[in-house]
């Protein structure tokens, strides 16, 4: 049983929950998730079953997409609505949709983000929401995300001195949409925080490819979870794809360090290297020697790997 499963994952449960309730219903123990949702997240969880575990980082890596609801008018401990109020100021007065609009052009793009208190990113060897639950707020390194698409998605309603409004937003792996519903606020002069939170897209798999927890019960019963799993070459389909002749495929498989290829310069970080249909390696950039490439990871020869 070896591939990605596509996971809706549901309100109230931790990433970590889903992978243990994967493992006990396909009574498997090689099972990793690619990319933390908080609790009251749902949507798109790819899960990695088998060998496919070995794609977890490259498959974390890439791009999100995510449909937000964003409330202006108080702000909260976590960014979002589970926290206690922190700031309140009263919207008295309508906010245009151009000016919400412009807005959302403005975080469009590279921009900085400061992690939240409530979060796992760890400071001297503790994470952040251990410090946060000692009523202790430290300093934190912002860090460059990208922003790929942001946008509007519904009317803007205005109820009980707050606005509401939803936005869909593709960003780049380590983004915080909740911090970024207190930018959007930031910069209508508001406190704000993200009051609803659903992933729509994880790299290539998206929420229409998902199931619950509850089907993938029914597909075990009758022995069809085969039927569901995403191989894991389709997998790699995101990355940008190198094709090698016989005798570069025997060198890849001995972990080589070749001349990076002309077509891929600007191209994404990691790329996949196929050789007769199948994936031996995964490559990147030399970091240190311009002009060549390295293995990342080799899925076979010494690596042993698909």
């Amino acid at each position: 049983m070896d591939g990605i499963l596509v996971l809706n994952k549901p309100k109230g449960l931790t990433s970590h929950d889903c992978v243990f309730k994967v493992r006990k219903i396909l009574k498997t123990k090689k099972v990793g998730h690619t990319g933390t949702l908080d609790p009251e997240v749902t949507g798109v969880l790819p899960i990695c079953i088998g060998k496919a575990t070995k794609l977890v980082e490259f498959l974390t890596a890439e791009q999100k997409t995510y449909i937000g609801e964003v409330t202006i008018g108080f702000s909260t401990t976590t960014e979002d609505q589970t926290g206690e109020v922190v700031e309140k100021k009263e919207v008295t007065e309508p906010i245009s949709q151009e000016k919400i609009e412009q807005v959302l052009k403005e975080l469009t793009g590279e921009i900085e983000q400061t992690p939240p208190m409530f979060s796992a990113v760890k400071i001297n060897g503790k994470k952040l929401y251990e410090y946060a639950r000692e009523g202790k707020v430290i300093d934190r390194p912002s860090r460059k995300i990208t922003i790929y698409d942001l946008f509007l998605t519904s009317d803007i309603k205005h109820e009980n001195d707050t606005l509401k409004f939803l936005f869909e937003v593709s960003c780049s792996k380590g983004t915080y949409v909740r911090t970024l519903a207190v930018q959007i606020g930031e910069l209508l002069g508001y406190p704000a925080h993200m009051s609803l939170l659903t992933r729509v897209a994880s790299g290539n798999f998206k929420i229409d490819q998902a199931i619950t927890l509850e089907e993938l019960e029914d597909l075990m019963v009758n022995d069809k979870v085969d039927s569901v799993l995403v191989p894991m070459e389709k997998a790699l389909n995101s990355l940008p794809k190198l094709e090698i002749s016989d005798t570069v495929a025997e060198k890849v498989q001995n972990g080589a360090v070749l001349p990076f290829p002309e077509e891929f310069a600007g191209e994404a970080e990691y790329f996949s290297v196929f050789h007769n249909n199948a994936c031996l390696a995964i490559y990147m950039k030399h970091p240190t020697k311009p002009g060549l490439m390295k293995p990342k990871k080799v899925f076979h020869g010494q690596d042993s790997g698909f």
